[in-house]
């Protein structure tokens, strides 16, 4: 059967919102570039892009709900079905998953009773795995409604959930103090955060993450040139200005191929069958 209408808010509440929304767009030229701060307004009134904020961000829009529900449902951050008060994210992408972000979220769906994008039965965790969270030197990192937990292992990831559930104030290791997840919403919707000193709050990166930044800045000691092992060169000279004949790394030397080196052919040192 075809869906009927979505229903309007409540008299006073689209009232509310309409007043924000309308903020919002002031920011554009173009109204309907105000679209994904829209879906997070509509997300912090009920924790989820419902039919009824999809059918509002149109109508405010001028877009259909088609065009609405296209863009909802692209992006991970809206979440399409009732969540959690605290959206617990485990990293699994490679250096997470390697240094034991594979473990922890397998760990938390068995102690909270819930698997991927499930939520637990007092509303307050909903527990998802991510893709880089662009946190690597603190790995494996945990996110909770994107406040970074760094350095975690199965037993602090336990702890942590626990804390959330019990109401216990947690604090990240780095960036603004904790809030709900509809709190969340709302300031990725463009308002601003007053809670005290939570703007001053820092998520900086770790030192590889900035070595980049430094190159780019000129910010760097001298080259160290290395030889490339049995050159007969010396391994432990000072650093030095490389000249245009050297290499900064034994990888960037030319080597020997299987194309340049006839002693060291490529492919089988045997015939078939043998």
């Amino acid at each position: 059967m075809p869906q009927l209408p979505a229903p309007d808010y409540p008299d006073d509440v689209r009232a509310r919102l309409e007043a924000d929304a309308r903020e919002i767009i002031a920011r554009y030229p173009d109204s309907r570039s105000a679209l994904l701060p829209l879906l997070h307004l509509v997300q912090s009134e009920e924790g989820h892009v419902t039919r009824t904020g999809q059918r509002f961000c149109a109508e405010m829009l001028d877009l259909t709900t088609a065009e609405v529900t296209a863009v909802a449902t692209f992006y991970s951050m809206y979440r399409r079905k009732p969540s959690g008060d605290y959206q617990v994210g485990v990293c699994t992408n490679t250096l997470c998953a390697v240094m034991g972000g594979d473990a922890i979220f397998e760990s938390l769906q068995d102690h909270l009773g819930v698997g991927n994008g499930e939520t637990t039965d007092d509303g307050k965790v909903t527990l998802e795995h991510i893709e880089c969270n662009a946190a690597c030197d603190f790995a494996p990192v945990v996110m909770v409604n994107w406040e970074f937990f760094d350095n975690q292992t199965v037993a602090s990831a336990k702890r942590l959930v626990d804390d959330l559930r019990a109401g216990t104030q947690v604090e990240p290791t780095r960036g603004a103090p904790l809030c709900t997840f509809k709190d969340t919403s709302r300031i990725l919707a463009g308002f601003p955060d007053e809670r005290e000193g939570a703007v001053e709050a820092s998520g900086a990166a770790g030192p590889a993450s900035l070595i980049g930044l430094r190159l780019a800045k000129g910010e760097t000691g001298p080259a160290r040139v290395v030889h490339p092992r049995g050159s007969g060169a010396p391994q432990d000279e000072p650093p030095h200005d490389p000249s245009p004949s050297e290499h900064l790394s034994s990888h960037d030397a030319p080597q020997d191929t299987s194309a340049s080196d006839p002693d060291h052919p490529a492919g089988p040192v045997a015939e078939e069958g043998e």
